[in-house]
């Protein structure tokens, strides 16, 4: 393996579904053993929140099922698109943002996180933003079903491909 196989999941702002998305999944491939072998980061679309932690509301309903939320919000930079393996971002808008935003010679898979559900069948990860405790709830469990699906894409693709 010549380097580790790079995901890189995205929301608009980076404090709640993709930090949680980030938690989420990085739980699955430590638990696997395989962070020698899986790098894991997480950007928003807007810099509005770059340097802050995630959304408390988050940070505590993922506590109650055991993630530590740890990252600092930043923006997605041009860089990303050939720093990163695979881009995974949270809805329909968080996609065309990507697709726009992706330069000409920028190599990551672009995908949306619902693509790797296996579960439910949503096509979005809803902003909870603005809604109540059982939007951030809902937003968790579709993250660990799609990241379930995910970590068997992405296993099979560090393997393959390093």
């Amino acid at each position: 393996m010549n380097g580790k196989y790079k995901v890189l999941f995205v929301c608009l702002g980076n404090i709640c579904r993709s930090p949680s998305a980030e938690a989420v999944f990085r739980e699955a491939v430590d638990k696997a053993g395989m962070s020698g072998k899986v790098e894991v980061d997480s950007a928003g679309i807007i810099g509005y929140h770059a340097g802050e932690g995630a959304d408390p509301r988050m940070k505590r309903h993922a506590s109650q099922r055991g993630y530590r939320l740890t990252s600092i919000s930043r923006p997605v930079i041009a860089e990303d698109f050939n720093r990163f393996d695979l881009i995974v971002g949270m809805d329909d808008r968080n996609i065309r943002d990507l697709r726009r935003k992706a330069p000409a010679d920028g190599r990551a898979e672009i995908r949306k996180m619902t693509d790797f559900c296996t579960r439910f069948d949503e096509t979005e990860v809803p902003d909870p933003y603005y809604g109540g405790a059982a939007g951030f709830e809902r937003v968790l469990d579709l993250l660990e079903d799609a990241c379930d699906g995910l970590f068997r894409y992405v296993s099979r693709q560090a393997e393959t491909e390093r």
